[in-house]
């Protein structure tokens, strides 16, 4: 299986790196069951965080037709205080600047195909319900910023959605990747990475009702 995680100007780089290392490495211990790409919706290119100067290079372009899973990650940047105009630096605003590229056809042929798992950490769940993507769907992010975007807020750490399974704040990455090996790979795939991480799973999955 092909995971491809999607980078865009102003991510969070921790988001994308935690489900990278616990899915790289499960899948190398796995003989390569699991492969793992940076990717953006223009292909290979050198990609700003929000944390500057720090950047990661996408070696690929998002290609749902290749890949069995998508990750999404969320933005690095202020949060928006009170119902004041939403300021060029804050999360929303990066987002909505990553929807003004080529990306939300992307996420949303990945969306629809399905055969194709889409991911999210922290507001990579915001990224889909700003797309229109997601509405209806059970999924969390980082300060309950879904109420107010048809989608079905959970508070947990991990929401499993069928084939979309969403984490909240930025560390959370890391229990998201456990639980994508878990669900691909298996059980003893997820143990073998947590412990050779040092890493216990916080919180619980909460799953939709069959």
């Amino acid at each position: 299986m092909l995971a491809q995680i999607v980078l865009f100007d102003g991510f969070d780089p921790l988001d994308v790196v935690a489900p990278y290392e616990v899915l790289h490495a499960g899948g190398a211990a796995a003989d390569g069951a699991l492969t793992v790409e940076l990717v953006t919706a223009e292909g290979p290119r050198e990609v700003t965080a929000g944390i500057a100067p720090l950047s990661l290079r996408a070696v690929g372009r998002l290609d749902p037709a290749r890949a069995g899973l998508v990750v999404v990650p969320g933005a690095a940047g202020r949060m928006p205080r009170g119902t004041g105009p939403v300021d060029d630096g804050s999360v929303p605003a990066i987002l909505a600047r990553a929807l003004d590229t080529g990306l939300p056809p992307l996420l949303k042929e990945a969306v629809d195909r399905p055969d194709v798992c889409v991911a999210t950490v922290c507001g990579g769940s915001l990224l889909l319900a700003m797309a229109g993507l997601i509405g209806g769907r059970h999924a969390v992010t980082h300060h309950d910023a879904l109420a107010s975007t048809g989608v079905r807020a959970v508070r947990a750490r991990v929401v499993d959605d069928g084939d979309l399974v969403s984490a909240g704040g930025v560390t959370s990455g890391l229990d998201l990747g456990l639980h994508l090996l878990e669900r691909e790979l298996g059980p003893q795939s997820a143990l073998f990475v947590e412990r050779l991480f040092a890493h216990e799973r916080r919180g619980v999955v909460w799953r939709a009702p069959a």
